[in-house]
């Protein structure tokens, strides 16, 4: 049992690592079209490592959530929060676009397209941080709240390269979006936590991250 703490652990901190350095260097040195980043870049530098710690800890896809338990409470659960975090998706864009709720860019994506791509960077994003990241810290703190926190934020340190490099928001509009994203990475962990199925933080990354992407 120590032996497979300590290897979550050094897969945990080797996989923050990597993803804060290298996702942070790419958002830094390239600015590319976004459904380039979210439908071919981002699937391949984020779930590759974890497919791979994944086989190293002999575990299966059922460890990061991948399952049908609890489908029903999982898509009830994301449903009713998901208004909540649509919400909060619209004020996203008043600080990204720096005070205007609605950017002069509407329909930039049509609605079809939007939600694909809500659709990649959920599954993306919630199998790396709720799936791989919230499970194995909370096999090694054993605690569900300190788990929560922590994922939270490296959640919201995972979203400062964008925020810095590809926005270039100000102090103001950077500490209230990270907050807002902090509060985001709260709500997906807790309901990953009650269903431990990932189909709610990704249902609910959707809801929240379409209205993003509509309005822009």
């Amino acid at each position: 049992m120590k032996k497979v703490i300590a290897l979550q652990v050094r897969h945990v901190t080797l996989l923050f690592a990597y993803l804060l350095i290298v996702w942070g260097f790419y958002r830094l040195l390239f600015q590319v079209p976004e459904p380039f980043d979210e439908l071919l870049v981002k699937p391949v530098v984020w779930l590759v490592p974890v497919l791979i710690f994944l086989k190293k800890e002999k575990l299966g896809l059922n460890s990061i959530g991948i399952t049908n338990k609890n489908l029903f409470p999982a898509i009830y659960f994301s449903l009713v929060l998901g208004a909540l975090f649509a919400f909060e998706g619209f004020f996203i864009n008043y600080f990204k676009y720096k005070g205007s709720l609605f950017s002069a860019n509407i329909g930039e994506y049509d609605l079809y397209f939007a939600l694909l791509l809500s659709v990649i960077t959920g599954i993306s994003e919630e199998l790396t941080f709720r799936g791989y990241f919230y499970t194995r810290l909370v096999n090694i703190l054993k605690n569900e709240w300190k788990a929560t926190l922590i994922t939270s934020a490296g959640w919201t340190m995972i979203h400062l390269p964008i925020a810095l490099f590809d926005w270039k928001l100000d102090l103001s509009a950077l500490s209230i979006y990270l907050l807002l994203i902090f509060i985001f990475g709260f709500g997906a962990s807790f309901i990953y936590a009650r269903t431990r199925n990932v189909i709610a933080p990704i249902l609910l990354h959707v809801m929240w991250a379409w209205p993003i992407l509509l309005f822009r």
